[in-house]
C-alpha cells in the first residue's frame, strides 16, 4: 500500500496533482495517467522477466524503486530516476552485449499508474509501492540492469532445459537418468 508521502510524490507527476490526489481520495483504486520524464523515468519490461527481475531484486535486498504491473498488458514497469536512460544504456551493456528487450519511458512519455491502495485482481497493482519520493541512486539502475540480464539468463536457460530433456509420463519416451 502507498503511502501519504508516497501518494504526494506520485501524484506531483500528475497535470494536475491536486485533481489526482481527490481522485485518489473518492477511489484508491484508480488508477491515473502521469508523465514519464520529470519526477520518474518508467523501465517496462514482459510480464515473465519483469516479475523474475523484480523477485530476484527483492530477494536479495538489492536497491529498488516502486514498481507497477499492468495485468492484462503484461508488462511490468521499474521506476527509476529521471533522465537515466543513458546511464542504465551504458550498464546494461556493461552486462550483455545482446541487452534483453525492455522499453524506457522519459520525456514525452506517459505511464498509468495504480491508485494508492489497488486490489487483488485490478488490472493495475503494484508490486512496490512508493512509500516516499525515491533517493534516486545510480546503484538502483546497477541492480536493475544486472538483474535484467540475470532473469533473462535465468529464464532462456529454464527454456532450454524444458526443450532438451524428456519428463517420465511422455509417450514412448524413457525418463531420463542420472550418471
Amino acid at each position: 500500500m502507498m503511502t501519504r508521502r508516497g501518494v504526494q510524490w506520485l501524484s506531483a507527476a500528475a497535470d494536475d496533482p491536486g485533481a489526482c490526489r481527490a481522485v485518489w481520495a473518492d477511489d484508491p483504486r484508480r488508477p491515473c495517467l502521469l508523465s514519464a520524464g520529470r519526477l520518474f523515468d518508467v523501465v517496462v519490461l514482459g510480464q515473465r522477466i519483469g516479475l523474475e527481475t523484480f523477485d530476484q531484486l527483492d530477494r536479495r535486498g538489492m536497491p529498488l524503486g516502486p514498481v507497477a504491473v499492468d495485468w492484462r498488458a503484461r508488462q511490468v514497469g521499474f521506476f527509476v530516476p529521471p533522465n537515466s536512460r543513458s546511464s542504465f544504456t551504458r550498464m546494461l551493456e556493461g552486462e550483455s552485449p545482446s541487452a534483453p528487450e525492455y522499453r524506457y519511458l522519459d520525456d514525452g512519455s506517459a505511464i498509468v499508474v495504480p491508485g494508492p491502495m489497488p486490489l487483488t485482481g485490478d488490472r493495475y497493482t503494484w508490486l512496490r509501492a512508493p512509500i516516499r519520493q525515491p533517493s534516486g541512486s545510480s546503484a538502483q539502475l546497477a541492480a536493475l540492469a544486472a538483474m535484467l540480464v540475470a532473469a533473462s539468463e535465468l529464464l532462456a536457460r529454464a527454456d532450454r532445459y524444458g526443450e532438451e530433456h524428456t519428463h517420465p509420463g511422455d509417450a514412448g519416451q524413457e525418463p531420463a537418468r542420472a550418471r
